[in-house]
């Protein structure tokens, strides 16, 4: 089975290869490493690892923090693809899409930051159209949004007060940030954690400019 491990490590040479090492030595698989962020002496990482069917997951926790000042923050379950060319895929399927853009974001926004889910919305308050979603969305209909319409990218928390009770229940992460100057606007959920880091909202403010962008050139 596979799991999305996030951790914070010091930021010196040789400490994620000792917590490859120690991974290995436990008979766990590193599929993928993403470096989300870097700085006051840290880094915190997204591994993706493949979990042999006779281990705990528990197990994964043990072997990383045998590494010293190496922390777990979070750890879930990922059924997400395997693949480390996640946002190359994205930019070459936005160059064809067209007026297409925001089905394309809805579908692979979610493998680009290994969430749940990605919806592309427009509107405010309770007046909201859905303009695309993934397959693994959560119906929208009759849910307030106070933050639309959305002029800068933010962090959304799962306790804020427009959150369904069922989502906060579930943890459900969320980032947000506009798609164009009409007020389209895409958000992403995860559930369960880990919580979208502002390394990653960046990362997605800029994926979506550049849709923006590719969406209004003209037909080679």
């Amino acid at each position: 089975m596979s799991y999305l491990l996030r951790l914070v490590v010091p930021d010196r040479p040789g400490t994620l290869g000792a917590v490859a090492t120690a991974l290995g030595a436990a008979g766990i698989d590193i599929v993928s490493v993403d470096v989300l962020e870097r700085g006051n002496g840290v880094a915190v990482d997204d591994v993706v690892v493949e979990l042999p069917a006779d281990r705990v997951a528990d197990s994964l926790i043990t072997a990383a923090t045998a590494v010293p000042g190496v922390q777990v923050e979070s750890l879930r379950p990922f059924a997400g693809p395997l693949d480390t060319h996640r946002e190359l895929d994205l930019l070459e399927a936005l160059a064809p899409a067209g007026v297409g853009t925001a089905k394309v974001l809805a579908a692979e926004l979610p493998r680009v930051f290994r969430s749940g889910w990605a919806v592309v919305l427009a509107g405010s308050g309770t007046d909201v159209t859905l303009l695309a979603a993934s397959d693994a969305a959560p119906a929208l209909e009759g849910l307030e949004l106070p933050w639309l319409p959305l002029r800068t990218p933010m962090l959304l928390p799962s306790d804020a007060d427009w959150v369904p009770e069922r989502w906060q229940e579930m943890a459900v992460e969320m980032m947000a940030a506009p798609l164009d100057p009409d007020g389209a606007a895409v958000l992403l959920g995860r559930s369960g954690g880990p919580a979208f880091r502002r390394s990653e909202l960046l990362r997605l403010a800029h994926l979506t400019g550049l849709a923006a962008t590719v969406a209004r050139l003209p037909p080679a």
